[in-house]
């Protein structure tokens, strides 16, 4: 659950940093599948470009390793023009962040 929280920040903050801070941005999609039951899934895009999408299940459901598994991706234009992408699992083992521009354990 930990996991999901510090997923939940990290897309906060790409969110709440425009590629363009004069411009206002708008939603022009989001789709969510949240009732509760069986997982969920969101995605959303803004009109500068800013994406995001994310699925969620419970695994080990009743057990002491009961945990939130998170899988998904978020994308921004950065001050350099470059548009950026991080795909991502958060679950039992934590954050797990992959993208072209982050550095690669030994």
């Amino acid at each position: 659950m930990k996991s999901f929280f510090v997923v939940a920040l990290l897309v906060a903050a790409a969110a709440a940093a425009p590629a363009n801070p004069d411009a206002d941005a708008q939603i022009v999609r989001y789709d969510s599948d949240n009732i509760g039951v069986d997982g969920f899934n969101y995605a959303f895009e803004t009109s500068n470009g800013i994406r995001q999408e994310e699925q969620g299940q419970l695994v080990n459901a009743g057990t002491e390793n009961e945990a939130i598994a998170v899988r998904g991706s978020y994308s921004y234009t950065g001050p350099d023009g470059v548009v950026y992408t991080v795909t991502y699992v958060a679950d039992q083992n934590g954050f797990q962040p992959q993208g072209a521009h982050l550095p690669v354990a030994p």
